[in-house]
């Protein structure tokens, strides 16, 4: 592994931004070579109320899917709260540990409160008690990316060999098509144990093509359900499964990719791959997202009452 993709997001600037799928590479390049934090989540407490925003929720439920943790969003914290019993911590995911994470920490009182971040600056900090604090490794990425961040995390609670999926994304490449760029609309179908992705999908979607290029996510099982009734020319359905179920589905190749997983796949390998295609797809469309996060730093910096960068160091 030669860190090719890590020179990149170490090199850029606001002129050179990379598409995702060097960020998914250089995560994976990173994640071979750092020391992720052990988390013993029995540490945490039986029944902790876990709190994210956007995927920064779906990753707290990547995390706990196998605890009795409830989840909220930082919206309607105070609410769930008062409505969950027996809620014995609570554990704020956040990678900056800033914006509504700040607010949320200052809130809180009574119960243990844990701040998972990948900021060891993350003002979030001040009001929880340092040894409740786990800071995860993360790459110098543009705004709004957080590849490295969350994958972190991931792979912290699921073990998985960060290299092993490196070299399987090298090998699958060649079934990644150049043509993306004749599709404006996509299908994205998962297995159903990876369910939690299907937003973390969108919501990089809505990042990097807003209105422009449009996605639809389902679990193998839901796209069962009239999910594709009306065929278009312009959508492409690209097919996330298991090495082992591959030769079964790919029989109707019209309109349609199948990009496998190895049998052993967990979320860790799911969102790399599928960040991964994304960020080819990104490739081959108008650069709305570098023409554009300038801007939205900037309106964003005065949303939040502190100052967000295009460039997260």
């Amino acid at each position: 592994m030669e860190d090719k993709n890590l020179k990149i997001l170490n090199t850029f600037d606001i002129y050179s931004l990379p598409n995702l799928d060097v960020a998914v590479l250089g995560a994976l390049e990173m994640l071979s070579r750092e020391e992720l934090p052990n988390l013993d989540l029995s540490k945490i407490g039986e029944r902790p109320l876990v709190v994210g925003s956007a995927n920064a929720h779906a990753v707290g439920r990547i995390i706990f899917k196998d605890t009795q943790a409830r989840y909220s969003e930082e919206g309607d914290l105070m609410e769930n709260i008062k409505n969950f019993a027996n809620t014995d911590s609570i554990v704020i995911v956040s990678a900056s540990g800033g914006k509504h994470a700040n607010e949320v920490a200052k809130k809180l009182s009574g119960v243990p409160v844990w701040l998972f971040t990948n900021n060891k600056d993350a003002h979030a900090k001040e009001f929880v008690d340092k040894d409740r604090v786990v800071v995860f490794p993360k790459n110098r990425e543009p705004y709004t990316y957080n590849t490295s961040t969350y994958l972190s995390m991931i792979f912290s609670q699921t073990k998985e060999n960060p290299e092993e999926i490196f070299y399987h994304i090298e090998n699958i490449k060649k079934l990644v098509p150049y043509n993306f760029g004749k599709y404006d609309s996509f299908v994205m179908v998962v297995p159903s144990e990876f369910d939690e992705v299907r937003g973390m999908f969108r919501t990089k979607f809505d990042e990097l093509f807003g209105g422009n290029v449009s996605v639809r996510v389902f679990t193998s099982e839901e796209v069962k359900h009239a999910k594709t009734v009306i065929p278009s020319d312009r959508e492409l359905t690209i097919h996330f499964d298991f090495s082992s179920k591959m030769e079964i589905q790919t029989k109707n190749k019209d309109k349609h990719l199948y990009i496998p997983l190895r049998d052993s796949a967990s979320y860790g390998e799911m969102i790399s791959v599928g960040y991964f295609v994304i960020g080819k797809i990104q490739e081959a469309h108008p650069a709305y997202f570098k023409n554009n996060i300038v801007e939205y730093t900037k309106d964003a910096s005065e949303i939040f009452n502190q100052k967000i960068n295009p460039i997260v160091e």
